[in-house]
């Protein structure tokens, strides 16, 4: 998606995160899969579901979605940089 020409500060990250996490939480399309999800989260799965139920059920929280997808740069959202003087 979107790679940031530079890091960012820990404000925009704050930012682009909870932005994207409020998009996902009114219904956008994510840009992870399903097994992606239960891969990266699988040790949570297993503590809240068991072992058995934890191979069919996903995370749904909006910002561990967010956060996921930008840490793999999958987020379609990044800042201007800001210009002091210029």
């Amino acid at each position: 998606m979107v790679k940031a020409a530079r890091t960012h500060t820990r404000f925009e990250k704050a930012r682009i995160i909870g932005a994207r996490a409020l998009q996902i939480s009114m219904g956008a399309p994510l840009f992870v899969t399903e097994d992606e999800l239960r891969q990266h989260f699988s040790d949570e799965l297993i503590q809240l579901y068991g072992v058995d139920e934890a191979k069919w059920r996903v995370v749904l929280d909006p910002n561990k979605i967010a956060m996921l997808e930008y840490e793999q740069d999958r987020i379609p959202i990044d800042v201007e940089p800001h210009n002091d003087g210029v």
